[in-house]
């Protein structure tokens, strides 16, 4: 294969090399030798030996006399994309029951420093819809989701503190003072409500999604278009978000004080 010119093209082929070492683990075989390794790769000696050498180096390999293993380190990089896969998995079911029960979307949400995206979607079967999909990103001050992650993850507010009050609609909260009140109402009834605050035709309910150590994995919630969605709806869909955010937590392992 010809190699395009250019120092562009030398970190490609570096990552394809380290690919191909990172193939020679497998459950079968977890710790091969460095010959062995060499063999698989089909590398020049001198040039698999280096690359083991750095890959170890910088915690992705660890050495065992003259076997290598995948690094701690590395496991620890991929746990939460790990994760992140198996709440969607045992989450899924809950959103398209929350969705039938209320009609609206579902989505599920987790944060990423100063913004929260939606990692799954169970989508209305109303005609009319304001679209959610899975990568959407947004800011964790405006809307319902980013209200509970600032009531129930403890590093939230630190990741904002040094950005502005972006305000998307007359709706979203301008000042310090008015988001503090909103997180401390979404952490002491358990849900947030908010209408017209990242676009002013479109509303959130939301609830906190716990894992087994009972700190908060994600926010689980429902969006919805003002036009069929209003204040007064809250009554009744606040406490069914709750409910299906429980049973999230309850699907991930979380367990309640009063379940023990």
């Amino acid at each position: 294969m010809a190699k395009e010119p250019g120092a562009a093209s030398a970190p490609l082929l570096v990552l394809v090399k380290v690919a191909a070492i990172l193939k020679c683990f497998s459950l079968e075989d977890p710790e091969p030798t460095l010959q062995q390794i060499i063999r698989r790769t089909g590398l020049p000696a001198s040039t698999c030996q280096r690359l083991v050498q750095n890959m170890v180096r910088e915690g992705f390999l660890d050495r065992d006399g003259d076997r290598y293993r995948i690094g701690i380190r590395f496991v620890q990089w991929s746990a939460p994309g790990t994760i992140g896969l198996d709440i969607v998995r045992a989450v899924r079911p809950i959103l398209h029951a929350l969705r039938d029960e209320t009609g609206e979307t579902a989505c599920l949400y987790v944060r990423d420093g100063a913004h929260r995206t939606v990692v799954a979607v169970a989508e209305t079967r109303h005609v009319v819809i304001r679209p959610f999909y899975v990568g959407q990103v947004m800011p964790i001050h405006a809307g319902a989701p980013g209200k509970i992650f600032l009531a129930f993850d403890p590093e939230a507010r630190a990741a904002i503190e040094a950005s502005e009050l972006t305000r998307f609609t007359e709706n979203t909260p301008g000042t310090w003072e008015q988001l503090d009140a909103q997180v401390e109402l979404a952490r002491s009834q358990g849900f947030f409500a908010a209408f017209g605050e990242r676009n002013s035709d479109v509303g959130s309910i939301s609830a906190p999604v716990y894992d087994h150590l009972g700190d908060l994995a994600a926010v689980l919630g429902v969006g919805f278009p003002l036009q069929r969605i209003g204040p007064d709806d809250v009554e009744w869909l606040g406490p069914a978000v709750a409910r299906a955010a429980r049973e999230a937590s309850e699907a991930i392992g979380y367990r309640s004080p009063e379940m023990h």
